[in-house]
Protein backbone atom coordinates (compact mmCIF):
# COMPACT_ATOMS: atom_id res chain seq x y z
CA UNK A 1 0.00 0.00 0.00
CA UNK A 2 2.68 2.60 0.70
CA UNK A 3 4.14 1.88 -2.47
CA UNK A 4 0.92 3.52 -4.11
CA UNK A 5 0.46 5.99 -1.50
CA UNK A 6 4.22 7.23 -2.73
CA UNK A 7 3.26 6.53 -6.64
CA UNK A 8 0.35 9.09 -5.96
CA UNK A 9 2.24 11.68 -3.80
CA UNK A 10 5.00 11.60 -6.56
CA UNK A 11 2.55 11.94 -9.21
CA UNK A 12 0.77 15.57 -7.05
CA UNK A 13 4.35 16.90 -6.53
CA UNK A 14 4.60 16.81 -10.19
CA UNK A 15 1.31 18.61 -10.71
CA UNK A 16 1.17 20.80 -8.23
CA UNK A 17 4.52 21.74 -7.30
CA UNK A 18 4.61 20.81 -3.86
CA UNK A 19 3.90 18.15 -1.29
CA UNK A 20 0.69 16.92 -0.18
CA UNK A 21 -0.28 17.81 3.56
CA UNK A 22 -1.62 14.08 4.16
CA UNK A 23 -3.38 11.07 1.90
CA UNK A 24 -6.38 9.10 3.20
CA UNK A 25 -6.55 5.57 1.86
CA UNK A 26 -10.77 5.74 0.56
CA UNK A 27 -13.16 2.66 0.34
CA UNK A 28 -12.55 -0.07 -2.32
CA UNK A 29 -14.94 -0.24 -5.09
CA UNK A 30 -15.51 -3.71 -7.12
CA UNK A 31 -12.66 -2.89 -9.45
CA UNK A 32 -8.87 -3.30 -9.05
CA UNK A 33 -9.28 0.47 -9.06
CA UNK A 34 -7.60 2.13 -5.40
CA UNK A 35 -8.79 5.55 -4.49
CA UNK A 36 -7.13 7.97 -2.25
CA UNK A 37 -8.08 11.86 -1.02
CA UNK A 38 -5.34 13.94 -1.28
CA UNK A 39 -5.41 16.88 1.10
CA UNK A 40 -3.55 20.02 -0.38
CA UNK A 41 -1.78 22.24 2.02
CA UNK A 42 -4.18 25.28 1.38
CA UNK A 43 -7.06 22.90 2.42
CA UNK A 44 -8.22 21.72 -0.59
CA UNK A 45 -8.78 18.13 -2.30
CA UNK A 46 -8.14 15.49 -4.77
CA UNK A 47 -8.87 12.20 -5.77
CA UNK A 48 -6.12 10.01 -6.38
CA UNK A 49 -6.70 6.63 -8.37
CA UNK A 50 -4.33 3.84 -8.98
CA UNK A 51 -5.44 0.95 -11.57
CA UNK A 52 -3.67 -1.80 -12.79
CA UNK A 53 -6.24 -2.45 -15.98
CA UNK A 54 -4.20 0.31 -17.68
CA UNK A 55 -6.92 -0.50 -20.84
CA UNK A 56 -9.74 0.24 -18.69
CA UNK A 57 -7.59 3.48 -17.05
CA UNK A 58 -6.86 4.62 -21.00
CA UNK A 59 -11.11 4.18 -21.36
CA UNK A 60 -12.00 6.34 -18.29
CA UNK A 61 -9.15 8.88 -19.03
CA UNK A 62 -10.57 9.68 -22.72
CA UNK A 63 -14.80 9.33 -21.77
CA UNK A 64 -13.98 11.97 -19.17
CA UNK A 65 -12.00 14.17 -21.23
CA UNK A 66 -14.48 13.85 -24.03
CA UNK A 67 -17.42 14.74 -21.74
CA UNK A 68 -15.90 17.41 -19.92
CA UNK A 69 -15.24 19.38 -23.13
CA UNK A 70 -19.02 19.14 -23.97
CA UNK A 71 -19.70 20.70 -20.30
CA UNK A 72 -21.21 17.27 -19.02
CA UNK A 73 -21.32 16.59 -15.85
CA UNK A 74 -17.99 14.14 -14.94
CA UNK A 75 -14.68 14.65 -12.56
CA UNK A 76 -12.15 16.64 -14.38
CA UNK A 77 -8.71 14.86 -14.84
CA UNK A 78 -5.90 16.82 -13.48
CA UNK A 79 -2.97 14.83 -13.85
CA UNK A 80 -2.10 11.51 -15.09
CA UNK A 81 0.86 9.15 -15.10
CA UNK A 82 3.41 8.21 -18.29
CA UNK A 83 2.47 4.95 -17.78
CA UNK A 84 -1.24 5.72 -17.09
CA UNK A 85 -1.83 3.64 -13.91
CA UNK A 86 -2.12 6.73 -11.67
CA UNK A 87 -4.23 9.65 -12.46
CA UNK A 88 -5.55 12.70 -10.34
CA UNK A 89 -9.08 14.15 -10.85
CA UNK A 90 -11.84 16.24 -9.40
CA UNK A 91 -13.36 15.72 -5.73
CA UNK A 92 -16.54 15.14 -6.05
CA UNK A 93 -17.10 14.47 -2.05
CA UNK A 94 -18.64 11.53 -0.17
CA UNK A 95 -21.92 11.80 -0.53
CA UNK A 96 -23.98 9.35 -3.33
CA UNK A 97 -27.26 9.96 -4.26
CA UNK A 98 -28.30 6.23 -2.78
CA UNK A 99 -27.10 7.83 0.85
CA UNK A 100 -29.53 11.03 0.52
CA UNK A 101 -32.45 8.29 -0.80
CA UNK A 102 -31.33 6.55 2.41
CA UNK A 103 -31.31 9.47 4.73
CA UNK A 104 -34.00 11.64 4.15
CA UNK A 105 -36.25 9.00 2.08
CA UNK A 106 -38.74 9.88 -0.82
CA UNK A 107 -38.92 13.06 0.28
CA UNK A 108 -39.22 16.41 -2.46
CA UNK A 109 -35.93 16.95 -2.33
CA UNK A 110 -34.69 13.53 -3.49
CA UNK A 111 -37.55 13.01 -6.18
CA UNK A 112 -35.86 16.64 -7.17
CA UNK A 113 -32.83 14.95 -7.42
CA UNK A 114 -33.32 11.93 -8.87
CA UNK A 115 -35.36 14.01 -11.69
CA UNK A 116 -32.18 16.02 -12.13
CA UNK A 117 -29.96 12.99 -12.35
CA UNK A 118 -32.19 11.29 -15.22
CA UNK A 119 -32.16 15.25 -17.58
CA UNK A 120 -28.15 14.68 -16.96
CA UNK A 121 -28.31 11.75 -18.10
CA UNK A 122 -30.20 12.17 -21.16
CA UNK A 123 -27.64 15.13 -22.03
CA UNK A 124 -24.70 12.74 -21.47
CA UNK A 125 -25.95 10.01 -24.06
CA UNK A 126 -26.82 11.90 -26.56
CA UNK A 127 -24.30 15.04 -26.26
CA UNK A 128 -21.31 12.43 -25.56
CA UNK A 129 -22.07 10.19 -28.24
CA UNK A 130 -21.34 13.05 -30.25
CA UNK A 131 -17.50 12.34 -31.87
CA UNK A 132 -17.01 9.47 -29.29
CA UNK A 133 -14.47 6.80 -30.67
CA UNK A 134 -16.48 3.52 -29.23
CA UNK A 135 -13.29 1.50 -30.64
CA UNK A 136 -12.09 3.10 -27.02
CA UNK A 137 -14.62 0.81 -24.96
CA UNK A 138 -13.16 -1.76 -22.55
CA UNK A 139 -15.77 -4.63 -24.26
CA UNK A 140 -17.88 -4.56 -26.75
CA UNK A 141 -18.72 -1.21 -28.91
CA UNK A 142 -22.47 -1.31 -28.77
CA UNK A 143 -24.70 -2.78 -26.49
CA UNK A 144 -26.34 -5.49 -29.08
CA UNK A 145 -27.70 -8.98 -29.03
CA UNK A 146 -24.55 -10.55 -28.12
CA UNK A 147 -24.13 -8.51 -24.67
CA UNK A 148 -28.12 -8.78 -24.10
CA UNK A 149 -27.59 -12.62 -24.62
CA UNK A 150 -24.68 -12.38 -22.07
CA UNK A 151 -26.48 -11.08 -19.09
CA UNK A 152 -29.46 -13.50 -19.91
CA UNK A 153 -26.76 -16.73 -19.61
CA UNK A 154 -25.30 -14.76 -16.44
CA UNK A 155 -28.89 -15.07 -14.99
CA UNK A 156 -29.50 -18.43 -15.92
CA UNK A 157 -26.32 -20.09 -14.48
CA UNK A 158 -25.53 -18.09 -11.45
CA UNK A 159 -29.27 -17.72 -10.42
CA UNK A 160 -31.71 -19.86 -11.65
CA UNK A 161 -29.55 -23.05 -12.55
CA UNK A 162 -28.55 -22.56 -8.61
CA UNK A 163 -32.78 -23.10 -7.91
CA UNK A 164 -32.67 -26.30 -9.66
CA UNK A 165 -36.05 -25.95 -10.87
CA UNK A 166 -37.11 -28.15 -14.14
CA UNK A 167 -37.32 -26.11 -17.10
CA UNK A 168 -36.56 -26.32 -20.86
CA UNK A 169 -33.07 -25.59 -21.69
CA UNK A 170 -33.13 -25.24 -25.07
CA UNK A 171 -36.61 -23.57 -25.20
CA UNK A 172 -35.38 -20.93 -23.01
CA UNK A 173 -32.75 -20.58 -25.01
CA UNK A 174 -34.59 -19.74 -27.93
CA UNK A 175 -36.54 -17.69 -26.21
CA UNK A 176 -33.44 -15.68 -25.14
CA UNK A 177 -32.68 -15.49 -28.79
CA UNK A 178 -36.06 -13.98 -29.70
CA UNK A 179 -35.95 -11.40 -26.53
CA UNK A 180 -32.42 -10.19 -27.74
CA UNK A 181 -33.33 -10.02 -31.51
CA UNK A 182 -36.38 -7.22 -30.46
CA UNK A 183 -34.00 -4.94 -28.33
CA UNK A 184 -31.21 -4.96 -30.54
CA UNK A 185 -33.92 -3.27 -32.78
CA UNK A 186 -34.38 0.09 -31.09
CA UNK A 187 -34.50 3.22 -32.94
CA UNK A 188 -32.47 4.90 -30.49
CA UNK A 189 -28.72 4.16 -29.63
CA UNK A 190 -26.59 7.03 -27.94
CA UNK A 191 -23.74 6.84 -25.57
CA UNK A 192 -25.21 3.75 -22.70
CA UNK A 193 -23.51 5.00 -18.91
CA UNK A 194 -24.00 0.68 -18.27
CA UNK A 195 -23.88 1.14 -14.69
CA UNK A 196 -26.13 3.80 -14.05
CA UNK A 197 -27.73 3.77 -10.36
CA UNK A 198 -27.63 5.85 -7.55
CA UNK A 199 -24.43 4.95 -5.73
CA UNK A 200 -22.56 6.21 -9.04
CA UNK A 201 -24.00 9.45 -8.64
CA UNK A 202 -22.40 12.12 -6.82
CA UNK A 203 -24.41 14.74 -5.17
CA UNK A 204 -22.78 17.99 -4.38
CA UNK A 205 -23.90 21.65 -3.45
CA UNK A 206 -27.29 20.54 -4.78
CA UNK A 207 -25.46 19.05 -7.80
CA UNK A 208 -25.14 15.51 -9.82
CA UNK A 209 -22.21 14.16 -11.41
CA UNK A 210 -21.27 10.62 -12.61
CA UNK A 211 -18.74 8.28 -11.93
CA UNK A 212 -17.63 4.55 -12.66
CA UNK A 213 -19.07 4.82 -16.42
CA UNK A 214 -15.65 3.62 -18.19
CA UNK A 215 -17.45 0.64 -18.97
CA UNK A 216 -19.97 2.48 -21.17
CA UNK A 217 -20.85 1.89 -24.60
CA UNK A 218 -23.58 2.38 -27.37
CA UNK A 219 -26.70 1.01 -26.86
CA UNK A 220 -30.35 1.91 -26.22
CA UNK A 221 -30.95 4.76 -23.33
CA UNK A 222 -33.57 2.83 -22.28
CA UNK A 223 -31.80 0.63 -20.27
CA UNK A 224 -29.68 3.09 -18.50
CA UNK A 225 -33.40 4.48 -17.02
CA UNK A 226 -33.87 0.90 -16.07
CA UNK A 227 -30.69 0.37 -14.33
CA UNK A 228 -31.46 3.51 -12.38
CA UNK A 229 -35.34 3.11 -11.28
CA UNK A 230 -35.34 -0.20 -11.06
CA UNK A 231 -32.14 -0.49 -8.60
CA UNK A 232 -32.96 -3.04 -5.90
CA UNK A 233 -31.28 -1.20 -2.97
CA UNK A 234 -32.43 2.13 -4.49
CA UNK A 235 -36.34 0.14 -4.06
CA UNK A 236 -38.25 3.67 -5.17
CA UNK A 237 -42.03 3.43 -4.91
CA UNK A 238 -43.42 2.51 -8.24
CA UNK A 239 -45.32 6.25 -8.65
CA UNK A 240 -41.98 7.26 -8.58
CA UNK A 241 -41.12 5.14 -11.53
CA UNK A 242 -43.64 6.06 -13.75
CA UNK A 243 -43.33 9.78 -13.00
CA UNK A 244 -39.85 9.59 -13.57
CA UNK A 245 -39.86 7.96 -16.69
CA UNK A 246 -41.80 10.76 -18.10
CA UNK A 247 -39.57 13.00 -17.11
CA UNK A 248 -36.75 11.79 -18.69
CA UNK A 249 -38.53 11.47 -21.81
CA UNK A 250 -39.41 15.08 -21.62
CA UNK A 251 -35.71 16.08 -20.70
CA UNK A 252 -34.52 13.01 -24.23
CA UNK A 253 -37.42 14.80 -26.39
CA UNK A 254 -35.87 17.98 -25.97
CA UNK A 255 -31.94 17.36 -26.45
CA UNK A 256 -33.02 15.21 -29.58
CA UNK A 257 -35.42 17.73 -30.56
CA UNK A 258 -37.97 15.36 -32.06
CA UNK A 259 -41.11 13.78 -30.27
CA UNK A 260 -40.90 10.26 -29.66
CA UNK A 261 -43.35 7.27 -29.58
CA UNK A 262 -43.95 7.17 -26.21
CA UNK A 263 -45.74 3.38 -26.50
CA UNK A 264 -42.64 1.77 -28.43
CA UNK A 265 -40.40 3.44 -26.06
CA UNK A 266 -41.89 2.40 -22.93
CA UNK A 267 -42.08 -1.46 -24.45
CA UNK A 268 -38.65 -1.10 -24.87
CA UNK A 269 -37.68 0.02 -21.70
CA UNK A 270 -39.68 -2.47 -20.20
CA UNK A 271 -37.95 -5.32 -22.29
CA UNK A 272 -34.40 -3.63 -20.57
CA UNK A 273 -35.76 -3.34 -17.22
CA UNK A 274 -36.43 -7.06 -17.24
CA UNK A 275 -33.13 -7.60 -18.50
CA UNK A 276 -31.84 -5.59 -16.18
CA UNK A 277 -32.95 -6.80 -13.08
CA UNK A 278 -32.14 -10.82 -14.39
CA UNK A 279 -28.70 -9.47 -14.79
CA UNK A 280 -28.61 -7.85 -10.88
CA UNK A 281 -29.79 -11.13 -10.47
CA UNK A 282 -27.26 -13.07 -11.64
CA UNK A 283 -24.50 -10.98 -10.11
CA UNK A 284 -26.15 -11.45 -6.78
CA UNK A 285 -26.31 -14.84 -7.03
CA UNK A 286 -22.20 -15.01 -8.18
CA UNK A 287 -21.20 -12.80 -5.30
CA UNK A 288 -23.91 -14.39 -2.74
CA UNK A 289 -24.14 -17.98 -3.24
CA UNK A 290 -21.18 -18.53 -4.92
CA UNK A 291 -18.54 -16.27 -3.39
CA UNK A 292 -20.74 -16.01 0.01
CA UNK A 293 -20.37 -12.28 0.48
CA UNK A 294 -23.20 -11.63 2.85
CA UNK A 295 -24.14 -8.18 1.47
CA UNK A 296 -25.10 -9.79 -1.70
CA UNK A 297 -26.95 -12.28 -0.24
CA UNK A 298 -29.25 -9.99 1.78
CA UNK A 299 -30.07 -8.09 -1.22
CA UNK A 300 -31.54 -11.21 -3.44
CA UNK A 301 -34.84 -10.72 -1.39
CA UNK A 302 -35.66 -7.42 -2.92
CA UNK A 303 -34.76 -7.76 -6.32
CA UNK A 304 -37.00 -10.88 -6.19
CA UNK A 305 -39.84 -8.31 -5.55
CA UNK A 306 -38.66 -6.04 -8.12
CA UNK A 307 -38.76 -9.13 -10.13
CA UNK A 308 -42.22 -10.21 -9.41
CA UNK A 309 -43.65 -7.07 -9.05
CA UNK A 310 -42.69 -6.07 -12.47
CA UNK A 311 -44.06 -9.34 -14.63
CA UNK A 312 -47.39 -8.84 -12.77
CA UNK A 313 -47.89 -4.99 -14.04
CA UNK A 314 -46.01 -5.28 -17.39
CA UNK A 315 -46.04 -6.85 -21.24
CA UNK A 316 -43.18 -6.94 -23.29
CA UNK A 317 -45.73 -7.65 -26.12
CA UNK A 318 -43.81 -11.31 -26.75
CA UNK A 319 -44.54 -14.96 -26.58
CA UNK A 320 -42.17 -16.66 -24.82
CA UNK A 321 -43.40 -19.54 -22.94
CA UNK A 322 -40.50 -20.88 -21.90
CA UNK A 323 -38.94 -17.12 -20.67
CA UNK A 324 -42.20 -16.74 -18.56
CA UNK A 325 -42.49 -19.84 -16.88
CA UNK A 326 -39.01 -19.35 -15.73
CA UNK A 327 -39.32 -15.91 -14.47
CA UNK A 328 -42.91 -17.63 -12.53
CA UNK A 329 -40.24 -20.16 -10.74
CA UNK A 330 -37.76 -17.13 -9.65
CA UNK A 331 -41.00 -15.30 -8.30
CA UNK A 332 -42.57 -18.08 -6.93
CA UNK A 333 -43.05 -17.21 -2.96
CA UNK A 334 -41.11 -20.82 -2.04
CA UNK A 335 -38.41 -19.40 -3.47
CA UNK A 336 -38.32 -15.96 -2.26
CA UNK A 337 -39.12 -17.00 1.62
CA UNK A 338 -35.79 -18.87 1.11
CA UNK A 339 -33.40 -16.16 0.45
CA UNK A 340 -35.56 -14.10 3.07
CA UNK A 341 -34.24 -13.88 6.43
CA UNK A 342 -36.44 -14.65 9.35
CA UNK A 343 -36.64 -11.64 11.13
CA UNK A 344 -37.26 -10.50 15.08
CA UNK A 345 -40.32 -8.60 15.97
CA UNK A 346 -41.10 -6.77 19.14
CA UNK A 347 -42.23 -9.86 20.85
CA UNK A 348 -38.82 -11.26 20.28
CA UNK A 349 -37.24 -12.36 23.59
CA UNK A 350 -33.49 -13.39 21.35
CA UNK A 351 -30.36 -10.71 22.78
CA UNK A 352 -27.31 -11.26 21.13
CA UNK A 353 -24.64 -10.20 23.35
CA UNK A 354 -21.58 -9.55 21.13
CA UNK A 355 -18.35 -9.36 23.39
CA UNK A 356 -14.50 -8.04 22.15
CA UNK A 357 -12.14 -9.21 24.72
CA UNK A 358 -7.75 -9.86 25.04
CA UNK A 359 -6.56 -13.47 25.50
CA UNK A 360 -4.37 -11.93 27.98
CA UNK A 361 -7.63 -11.01 30.35
CA UNK A 362 -9.08 -13.86 29.31
CA UNK A 363 -12.63 -15.05 27.29
CA UNK A 364 -15.92 -13.06 29.01
CA UNK A 365 -17.62 -15.05 31.16
CA UNK A 366 -21.28 -15.76 29.92
CA UNK A 367 -23.76 -14.30 32.86
CA UNK A 368 -27.12 -15.53 31.03
CA UNK A 369 -26.68 -18.78 32.62
CA UNK A 370 -26.87 -20.73 29.38
CA UNK A 371 -22.93 -21.39 28.83
CA UNK A 372 -21.03 -21.38 25.93
CA UNK A 373 -21.81 -19.62 22.63
CA UNK A 374 -18.93 -18.61 19.55
CA UNK A 375 -15.67 -17.59 20.35
CA UNK A 376 -13.92 -16.45 17.38
CA UNK A 377 -9.90 -15.86 17.06
CA UNK A 378 -8.88 -12.79 15.55
CA UNK A 379 -5.15 -13.02 15.97
CA UNK A 380 -4.83 -14.74 12.10
CA UNK A 381 -5.57 -11.53 11.06
CA UNK A 382 -2.51 -9.01 10.30
CA UNK A 383 -2.40 -6.78 13.73
CA UNK A 384 -2.07 -3.14 13.36
CA UNK A 385 -1.11 -2.29 17.00
CA UNK A 386 2.09 -3.48 15.70
CA UNK A 387 2.37 -0.12 13.58
CA UNK A 388 3.31 2.97 15.45
CA UNK A 389 0.57 4.85 14.02
CA UNK A 390 -2.18 3.14 15.05
CA UNK A 391 -1.12 1.90 18.66
CA UNK A 392 -2.63 4.34 20.41
CA UNK A 393 -6.19 3.84 18.75
CA UNK A 394 -8.87 1.33 18.23
CA UNK A 395 -10.99 -0.60 16.30
CA UNK A 396 -13.40 1.84 16.09
CA UNK A 397 -11.22 4.65 14.21
CA UNK A 398 -11.30 5.50 10.69
CA UNK A 399 -8.07 4.72 10.73
CA UNK A 400 -7.58 1.28 11.61
CA UNK A 401 -11.12 0.32 10.26
CA UNK A 402 -9.26 1.63 6.65
CA UNK A 403 -6.38 -1.29 7.62
CA UNK A 404 -8.10 -3.54 8.49
CA UNK A 405 -10.40 -3.56 5.31
CA UNK A 406 -7.85 -3.14 2.89
CA UNK A 407 -4.76 -4.48 4.08
CA UNK A 408 -6.05 -7.55 5.58
CA UNK A 409 -8.47 -10.74 5.25
CA UNK A 410 -10.46 -9.25 7.79
CA UNK A 411 -13.57 -9.16 5.51
CA UNK A 412 -12.96 -12.97 4.31
CA UNK A 413 -12.82 -13.88 7.96
CA UNK A 414 -15.99 -11.95 8.73
CA UNK A 415 -18.07 -13.99 5.66
CA UNK A 416 -16.77 -16.86 7.12
CA UNK A 417 -18.17 -15.58 10.51
CA UNK A 418 -21.30 -14.50 9.51
CA UNK A 419 -22.09 -17.69 7.63
CA UNK A 420 -21.97 -19.70 11.38
CA UNK A 421 -23.79 -17.39 13.31
CA UNK A 422 -26.58 -16.75 11.18
CA UNK A 423 -27.71 -20.87 11.47
CA UNK A 424 -28.03 -20.13 15.10
CA UNK A 425 -29.81 -16.46 14.96
CA UNK A 426 -32.14 -18.08 12.68
CA UNK A 427 -32.51 -21.26 14.55
CA UNK A 428 -32.80 -19.60 18.07
CA UNK A 429 -35.10 -16.19 16.50
CA UNK A 430 -37.52 -19.57 15.45
CA UNK A 431 -37.56 -21.11 18.93
CA UNK A 432 -37.84 -18.25 21.30
CA UNK A 433 -34.38 -18.91 23.02
CA UNK A 434 -33.59 -15.83 24.67
CA UNK A 435 -29.50 -15.63 24.72
CA UNK A 436 -26.57 -16.06 22.52
CA UNK A 437 -23.31 -14.88 23.46
CA UNK A 438 -20.61 -14.68 20.67
CA UNK A 439 -16.95 -13.12 21.54
CA UNK A 440 -14.18 -11.70 19.31
CA UNK A 441 -10.74 -12.18 20.92
CA UNK A 442 -7.46 -10.76 19.62
CA UNK A 443 -4.05 -10.23 21.67
CA UNK A 444 -5.06 -6.56 23.02
CA UNK A 445 -8.48 -6.80 22.61
CA UNK A 446 -8.15 -2.83 21.01
CA UNK A 447 -7.90 -3.55 17.32
CA UNK A 448 -8.98 -6.47 15.40
CA UNK A 449 -11.74 -8.31 17.91
CA UNK A 450 -13.11 -3.94 18.22
CA UNK A 451 -13.75 -3.96 14.42
CA UNK A 452 -14.87 -7.67 14.03
CA UNK A 453 -17.69 -7.03 16.93
CA UNK A 454 -19.16 -4.32 15.90
CA UNK A 455 -19.39 -5.71 11.99
CA UNK A 456 -21.20 -8.21 13.30
CA UNK A 457 -23.61 -6.54 15.20
CA UNK A 458 -24.45 -4.41 12.34
CA UNK A 459 -24.63 -7.32 10.19
CA UNK A 460 -27.12 -9.14 12.90
CA UNK A 461 -29.40 -5.71 13.17
CA UNK A 462 -29.58 -5.46 9.32
CA UNK A 463 -29.85 -8.71 8.29
CA UNK A 464 -32.46 -9.81 11.40
CA UNK A 465 -33.52 -6.26 12.82
CA UNK A 466 -32.43 -8.42 16.36
CA UNK A 467 -31.54 -7.10 19.98
CA UNK A 468 -27.97 -6.60 19.91
CA UNK A 469 -25.57 -5.85 23.27
CA UNK A 470 -22.21 -5.00 22.24
CA UNK A 471 -19.51 -4.95 25.12
CA UNK A 472 -15.99 -4.20 24.23
CA UNK A 473 -14.13 -5.26 27.42
CA UNK A 474 -10.86 -3.72 26.71
CA UNK A 475 -12.06 -0.65 26.01
CA UNK A 476 -14.28 -0.39 28.99
CA UNK A 477 -11.80 -0.78 31.11
CA UNK A 478 -9.91 1.76 30.09
CA UNK A 479 -12.51 4.44 30.50
CA UNK A 480 -13.48 3.28 33.60
CA UNK A 481 -10.04 4.10 34.37
CA UNK A 482 -9.77 7.01 33.14
CA UNK A 483 -12.84 8.25 35.18
CA UNK A 484 -11.05 7.60 37.81
CA UNK A 485 -7.91 9.30 36.98
CA UNK A 486 -9.10 12.78 37.59
CA UNK A 487 -10.31 12.13 41.09
CA UNK A 488 -6.76 11.16 42.23
CA UNK A 489 -5.18 13.80 44.21
CA UNK A 490 -2.35 15.22 42.99
CA UNK A 491 0.78 14.46 45.04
Amino acid sequence: MQQLIDAISKLYIQWKGMEPLHIDILPESGSNRRYFRIHGQGGESIIGTYGTNIKENETFLYFSDHFKQKHLPVPQILAVSEDKSTYLQQDLGDIALLHILEEKGTSDEVYTLFKKSLQELARLQVLGDNGLDYNLCLTNKEFGKQAIMSDLLYFKFYFLDVLQKPYDKQNLIDDFEALSNYLTHTEYKYFMFRDFQSRNIMVQDGNVHFIDFQGGMKGAPQYDVASMLWQAKANLPDEWKTSLLEDYMDAFEEIIQKPLDRAVFRTQYNGYVLIRLLQVLGAYGFRGLFERKAHFLTSIPFALKNLKWFIENNSLGLVLPEFRKVLEICVDEEVIKRFTPIQADEGTPLVVKICSFSYKKGIPVDESGNGGGFVFDCRGIENPGRYEQYKTIHGRNKPVMDFLERQTRMLDFLNSVYDIVDISVEDYIRRGFSNLAVNFGCTGGQHRSVYAADALAKHLKNKYKVKVEVCHVVQEEKKWINELVPAVPKA
